[in-house]
């Protein structure tokens, strides 16, 4: 959206706008690649990486990044200011167009309902959701220790996310959805996207491009 918010003010009601824009929808029938998005920082520069990979195989079939600044100061509830301008920039320079964007954070389980997947959902149009390493908001009930064991992750009564195992007897991952995909839509394919590994392959590495990128 431009201009680009340059308040806490305007943010905020940026956010409720776009909020107001979330689809509850279950995700794509078929896929054919799924994207992983992440940024790193170096002082107050940041490297922002999107990798798309295959659905099948999850070998690499693109990747984009960008080295900027953030766009927004540090708030609490509203980090998604800082990084949507390099992810969408990043995304822009795609050859291959994501069928659903996975990113490292949250979507619906943030305070406002509105987290990083959500706001990148609704600005592409593309079905997304959050893999987070850690809790933003909620509370949940112990989880089972086999891959795929899952519970509710719960916030003001509402059922905001699921904490997933994906390995067994490993720390579980915070799911929840962004915009155009349902929960279970979107535990199913973290689980597709971690054959080895806690996070998904996405997660791991867009973390890895988007570090090497500010060395």
């Amino acid at each position: 959206m431009q201009p680009w918010p340059r308040t806490e003010e305007e943010a905020l009601a940026t956010q409720e706008i776009l909020r107001s824009r979330v689809v509850s929808a279950p995700g794509p029938a078929k896929m054919a690649t799924v994207a992983g998005l992440d940024v790193a920082y170096d002082g107050d520069r940041l490297g922002a990486a999107v990798v798309v990979l295959d659905y099948a195989d999850l070998s690499v079939r693109d990747t984009a990044v960008v080295l900027g600044r953030p766009a927004f100061p540090y708030v609490p509830g509203l980090f998604a200011f800082r990084e949507v301008p390099a992810l969408l920039e990043a995304l822009e320079k795609l050859t291959v167009r994501p069928d659903v964007l996975i990113c490292d954070g949250h979507g619906l389980a943030h305070p406002r309902r509105f987290g990083l997947a959500s706001h990148l959902g609704v600005l592409t149009g593309l079905p997304s959701f959050g893999v987070g390493k850690t809790r933003l908001i909620g509370e949940f009930a112990p989880v089972g220790e086999e891959r795929g064991d899952r519970s509710p992750l719960i916030d003001a009564g509402e059922t905001v996310g699921a904490v997933l195992r994906t390995r067994d007897r490993v720390k579980p991952v915070f799911v929840s959805t962004g915009h155009r995909i349902d929960l279970g839509g979107a535990c199913e394919l973290t689980l597709r996207l971690t054959p080895a590994y806690r996070l998904p392959e996405t997660t791991r590495l867009a973390d890895r491009v988007c570090r090497d990128l500010l060395r």
